[in-house]
């Protein structure tokens, strides 16, 4: 079981099944030598540095795509809870797949032109 798993499996019961379809949402979006760990206490996906981190808060599930990404999807983000770098998701509403993907594709972009 990775890091990851692990976290989920130790979550509520209530907050898994979100994180577990954020989990597999990002786990089939980076490429294969991304690392799973757990940083900051969370779950985090690194390639060359950290990509996303999302983890189980008590109403919501955080997904901390980076202030970059936030910035860039600003427009977006405007029906959901936000700080500088990360964005709440209460359990109660549907994922947002569709900007999550694009989200996690522009920091995958982002690190690939650092490190380039």
């Amino acid at each position: 079981m990775s890091p990851i798993e692990e976290y989920i499996h130790a979550a509520e019961t209530d907050q898994q099944p979100m994180l577990q379809e954020i989990y597999q949402l990002i786990k089939e979006i980076v490429p294969e030598e991304t690392t799973e760990k757990i940083s900051y206490g969370m779950p985090t996906f690194y390639l060359t540095e950290n990509l996303v981190h999302f983890g189980a808060m008590k109403k919501h599930l955080g997904f901390y795509p980076t202030p970059s990404a936030m910035t860039a999807f600003e427009e977006r983000l405007k029906d959901y809870k936000t700080s500088k770098g990360a964005l709440q998701i209460p359990y109660k509403q549907e994922l947002p797949s569709e900007m999550i993907t694009e989200m996690v594709r522009f920091r995958l972009k982002e690190v690939v032109e650092k490190n380039a």
